[in-house]
């Protein structure tokens, strides 16, 4: 009995041991970007419009911005907390506002950041839920 018991609670030590080291899921860029997609259509395509070309002098462009290889956190808080003023973009200043998205997840800030910095023309690094979370105030 109590070398079946024994045997037991070893097996049972090591398997969490083997699971504690897997660590977490690896974050997959392809699928927030995908998700991404749906959330700009729900939420940026009015102002930016579908290929992200925005609205000459009124709303700056997304596609092929050099305006999104800037800082990742300084994207974020302008997601989530709006920007307004004064905003070059491709070397055209624009001044306008736009609102706070604060009731977007951590997850689908994430998503659309990385939809709109990884199409038309733009390359970006990825943005985690984790990167968003440590920038809500």
């Amino acid at each position: 009995m109590k070398t079946k018991l024994f045997s037991v609670l070893a097996f049972t030590i090591v398997l969490t041991i083997l699971f504690s080291f897997q660590g977490k899921p690896k974050f997959d860029l392809k699928a927030s970007i995908v998700r991404g997609q749906e959330v700009y259509t729900a939420q940026c395509i009015s102002c930016h419009m579908e290929q992200g070309e925005g609205i000459e002098n009124v709303y700056p462009p997304l596609a092929k911005a050099d305006y999104l290889k800037g800082d990742k956190n300084k994207l974020i808080n302008q997601v989530l907390h709006g920007i307004s003023g004064e905003m070059k973009v491709n070397d055209i200043m624009y001044n306008g506002e736009m609102t706070a998205f604060e009731h977007l997840s951590d997850q689908e800030v994430s998503d659309v950041m990385n939809y709109i910095r990884n199409s038309w023309g733009n390359k970006g690094e990825a943005i985690k839920p984790e990167d968003v979370k440590a920038q809500r105030k």
